[in-house]
């Protein structure tokens, strides 16, 4: 990376892309770039001296760049459309073009990685691993793909290059293929992403080929639902350790094996035990941030943290501490009469397990779930297990689909969700509706707002009006 100085991002705004932006700042370099919308995450690099512009025209490239190619480094989101007419100038031009993954890969290179795989649960996992080191005294880094609340943000900056770093190996356009771990864990190989890898066998087999990436004698932590035959590819003498919540789904879990017993939620926390990681069994964990998936996440972070000498007592003040990612069961309001929480979960699997939480947080009040679909190729693929875990709730809102990067598909809309879906109350609103009927229409106890789209921007908005 000597010779560049110049750090151009496509897609800048992206929570990855943009803690890329914010290392390379950090480092000195001349970081611009261009994303298609302004939000809050934008502008905090703008605030933190990053220029960043919303129209896609080649007038707009900043003239350092466009005066200094040999110098300059071009960051690529595979989210950017291909008629994108700054790539397409930069292309033409000759100008030195990586995927993030690719850049990702280089940064990382030659440091002890920590990779956190898996179709959800990776933002969660790889925060509370960075956390639980860093709250240890560790020198650590940190690539994460939403700003963690202990660190205010979604870059942690390590002293040294040669601490060790943890990354989301994100499996979308099989980006994670670029790194080479010492520790990898593996949350899940659900499908998903089944745009680009067509059918779940050759989403299992990218993972496979992930896992056989890692480094001689290094650790593969599954989760006890993740195919098999993703740890069948490890290198020999890979330490391999599953992991899940001691109940029935989980019986064939060896005594080895990393479990938590004696569960027991008290207000908003869980409390468990951890029995059979690397450096022992850890009694009496309080995490404050909820939900029985949260508590699979903390199991494979500690084990983590147990692989790289972190004590057990220091464990244990590490997961009390921690605080969560914004969008990961957030807690908005905690009123007397109104609770209000939001989550970034858009895999039916995501939202099941987070309205499962909710229902044990709560199990005697009314529900009112407001869901906005992300992709329409996922809602497509996956209408029937969304209709299903939405059926959790006492009432279902519908938002349009989210595009995202993709165009409209014919027939696919929120609404073919609503026949399916066995919730007494159902209806697809906009956003103008969600507010009016949040405002004159509080039938309900609970609300949460699910997606991984621009659903967020209702959170203030929604907050207010509960509040009063």
């Amino acid at each position: 990376m000597q010779h560049f100085r110049y750090i151009f991002f496509l897609g800048i705004g992206g929570i990855g892309m943009s803690a890329l932006a914010r290392w390379f700042r950090a480092r000195g370099y001349a970081v611009s770039g261009y994303d298609r919308t302004e939000t809050p995450l934008t502008q905090a690099l703008q605030a933190e001296g990053i220029g960043v512009h919303y129209a896609d025209t080649v007038e707009n490239i900043p003239a350092e760049i466009k005066n200094n190619k040999a110098e300059t480094l071009v960051v690529l989101t595979p989210a950017m459309p291909t008629d994108s007419a700054e790539w397409g100038w930069l292309r033409e031009q000759g100008y030195d073009v990586r995927k993030r993954s690719q850049v990702l890969g280089l940064l990382t290179g030659g440091r002890p990685i920590i990779a956190v795989a898996g179709t959800h649960g990776k933002t969660t996992t790889s925060s509370m691993v960075a956390h639980l080191l860093h709250h240890a005294g560790l020198d650590v880094g940190a690539f994460l793909g939403g700003i963690a609340v202990n660190f205010d943000s979604n870059l942690v900056l390590s002293k040294t290059d040669s601490a060790p770093v943890v990354v989301e190996a994100d499996e979308y356009d099989r980006s994670f293929l670029t790194l080479h771990p010492d520790v990898a864990i593996v949350t899940s190989t659900d499908a998903d992403h089944l745009d680009i890898y067509g059918e779940q066998s050759a989403l299992v087999e990218a993972f496979g080929e992930f896992v056989s990436q890692l480094k001689p004698g290094g650790t593969l932590l599954l989760h006890h639902s993740a195919d098999p035959r993703a740890a069948a590819a490890a290198p020999a003498g890979t330490r391999v350790v599953r992991y899940g919540l001691n109940h029935a789904e989980t019986a064939a879990l060896s005594t080895e094996d990393l479990r938590a017993n004696n569960i027991v939620v008290a207000g908003h926390e869980f409390r468990f035990d951890l029995v059979g990681g690397p450096g022992g069994a850890v009694p009496d964990l309080r995490l404050a941030v909820p939900g029985f998936h949260n508590v699979e996440n903390m199991l494979a972070a500690a084990a983590v943290a147990q692989v790289f000498g972190v004590r057990n007592e220091q464990i244990r003040a590490a997961v009390a501490s921690y605080r969560g990612v914004r969008r990961r069961f957030e807690f908005i309001v905690t009123g007397a009469d109104k609770i209000y929480v939001d989550d970034y979960a858009h895999h039916p699997r995501e939202i099941e397990a987070f309205l499962r939480s909710l229902r044990a947080l709560y199990p005697d009040k009314k529900l009112r779930v407001i869901f906005q679909p992300h992709l329409f190729s996922r809602t497509r693929d996956f209408a029937a297990g969304f209709s299903q875990s939405l059926s959790l709730a006492d009432e279902v809102v519908l938002l349009p689909i989210y595009p995202a990067r993709e165009q409209p598909l014919p027939g696919i809309i929120s609404e073919m969700l609503l026949p399916a879906i066995t919730s007494s109350l159902k209806s697809l609103q906009t956003k103008a509706q969600v507010l009016e009927n949040t405002r004159n229409n509080p039938t309900f106890d609970v609300l949460a707002t699910v997606g991984a789209g621009d659903i967020d921007t209702l959170v203030p908005q929604l907050r207010e009006i509960l509040s009063k």
